[in-house]
């Protein structure tokens, strides 16, 4: 009984460390900072460079296809359906992969098995990650026209997957960004996988 309750409790340690551990990494960016340049690769080779999308609004997603919670909401098309709905819009929707095991070929796959049409980008040294404190996947960031961060965090309000109709911060937050609203909401606690940086 005794050595039942101590594997229950070490079970919930490890699931905690796990899927909500924040990681020792830099602080990164907070709402209302610059949000710091990058050039990265796309999963087809092309290089993206976030000072050229300046004049539109960007969403930074950040991914990790061997992670429950990504594979969970991809199941459920919540990130290819959320950037469908505002193609067009003047936003860009870039996902970001900082795991430290992965590379272009891998991003290709990811994009290739969900259909993505946006660009997946590769992050294996983990600089841009650490530079925008990214902590799990997913992790969200919505930058402004003027290239200042207007929201970091949870993509919404359903860790565990139970709600039937969630609050969607991104969504929410686009919307009120694209009307010229200052956003109700401008950061929250992200959840899923720790970010697999190197070392």
């Amino acid at each position: 009984m005794v050595a039942m309750k101590m594997m229950q409790k070490f079970g919930l340690v490890v699931f905690a460390s796990l899927f909500f551990a924040i990681s020792a990494i830099a602080e990164g960016v907070t709402v209302g900072s610059q949000a710091p340049n990058f050039s990265l690769v796309d999963q087809n080779g092309a290089q993206v460079k976030l000072e050229d999308l300046r004049g539109g609004v960007v969403v930074l997603e950040w991914t990790n296809p061997d992670c429950p919670f990504v594979k969970r909401h991809y199941g459920r098309d919540t990130m290819k359906g959320l950037a469908a709905k505002y193609k067009g819009q003047k936003v860009t929707w870039l996902a970001i992969n900082s795991t430290h095991y992965m590379g272009q070929a891998d991003n290709k796959a990811f994009a290739e098995k969900y259909g993505l049409d946006y660009r997946v980008l590769s992050d294996a040294a983990g600089e841009v990650g650490k530079a925008y404190g990214a902590k799990t996947t997913p992790h969200m960031f919505i930058v402004d026209e003027a290239g200042k961060v207007v929201y970091q965090g949870a993509i919404d309000d359903d860790p565990y997957g139970n709600s039937d109709s969630p609050l969607n911060y991104v969504d929410s937050g686009l919307q009120e960004e694209l009307t010229g609203k200052a956003l109700a909401t401008t950061s929250t606690e992200p959840y899923g996988c720790s970010v697999k940086y190197a070392g």
